[in-house]
């Protein structure tokens, strides 16, 4: 059977997204809603988006960032902080501001130095988010200094994720960004209340990349790329057609100085392409039928949202990634794959 020179799909909805705010908000949100109806957005800002007021506000931000015309819903999550108020939490989500509460480890990642440092420290937020519903968005790594980087993903999941799950059982937990064996095996076996997220990066590339003819700060990210077997395990589960995996960019734009530095930062900005790369993932693993299921329909099951009704449809027909993209005199982005031709093109 000849390859599909065409694909249309109900339009998709990406489950993980970093928009940050300001000049790099207004110049990135336009390339997520070119593409994706809605968004769960990441609430690492500097400082984070805690309350629901401030949810509030960032969330208005967002829309008045939104190009003319432009049909797009963000869906705003709450940074967990070992202080939270779970009163808080559950008059933000009963008044439709906040979808999901996100959870940190307290320096895991880019800006989550406020995150939580014991998990037990939330233990009445995890209840009441378990009470009424609201999902945990989790990252899922241990910050100990004593764990190797490339294996903290897998030691979270024993040391944290799993008796968490045995103290909360009604608490629906997304794992996102998985990129290891370990990650999958626990997402199978965790039944209907965990689901996970994948992003395009961590189906394209391995730690090996990171360093192929030198270091390659641009493909860095957190959770960090893993070994090829990794790769091949999160790919295998992305594409598999099980219901409780779905579209994730973790698209995370930082200025070029800021990753080509000492300290460069974590994240990999994919979303001027990221329905493109997740295409071409698809297409070599000959599953291209089930990337509709990944992209626009696991993810609403699971948080308990409608379907989405328009469509998008994707051509295959080269597309440069151009970069990098300008914020001002001063600050530039370069986007995934940048320089390079993918085969898909959304229309």
């Amino acid at each position: 059977m000849s390859a599909p020179e065409s694909l249309t799909i109900r339009r998709p909805d990406d489950w993980h997204l970093h928009l940050r705010d300001g000049p790099i908000l207004r110049a990135v949100v336009g390339y997520t809603a070119r593409q994706f109806a809605r968004a769960i957005v990441m609430p690492n800002l500097v400082p984070p988006v805690v309350a629901t007021a401030e949810i509030a506000a960032y969330r208005d931000r967002i829309l008045a960032a939104l190009p003319d015309g432009a049909r797009f819903t963000p869906l705003m999550t709450a940074y967990l902080t070992d202080n939270i108020d779970p009163d808080d939490l559950a008059q933000g989500h009963a008044d439709g501001v906040i979808t999901a509460a996100k959870l940190y480890p307290a320096g895991a990642t880019t800006n989550s130095d406020r995150g939580v440092t014991d998990i037990r420290k939330i233990d009445a937020a995890l209840a009441r988010m378990a009470e009424i519903g609201m999902p945990l968005l989790v990252h899922g790594e241990v910050t100990h200094g004593h764990v190797d980087i490339f294996d903290r993903e897998a030691v979270f999941i024993e040391e944290v994720l799993k008796p968490l799950m045995d103290r909360q059982p009604d608490l629906k937990i997304v794992l996102e960004h998985i990129t290891t064996a370990e990650a999958v095996a626990a997402v199978e076996g965790g039944g209907a209340r965990i689901a996970a997220t994948v992003t395009p990066h961590h189906l394209l590339i391995n730690r090996t990349d990171l360093f192929r003819g030198g270091v390659r700060p641009h493909l860095y990210c957190l959770p960090i790329a893993k070994r090829e077997r990794h790769r091949q395990a999160v790919r295998a589960f992305a594409t598999s057609g099980q219901s409780r995996v779905f579209l994730g960019t973790d698209s995370a734009p930082h200025p070029i100085a800021e990753k080509e530095s000492a300290c460069g930062c974590a994240g990999i900005f994919s979303a001027p392409s990221a329905l493109e790369l997740y295409a071409e993932a698809f297409e070599e693993d000959g599953v291209l039928d089930r990337l509709e299921a990944f992209a626009s329909l696991n993810g609403p099951a699971f948080y308990g949202l409608p379907v989405n009704q328009e469509t998008v449809t994707l051509t295959r027909a080269p597309l440069n990634v151009d970069g990098p993209i300008t914020i001002d005199a001063d600050t530039a982005i370069l986007p995934f794959r940048s320089g390079e031709t993918l085969r898909w093109r959304l229309s």
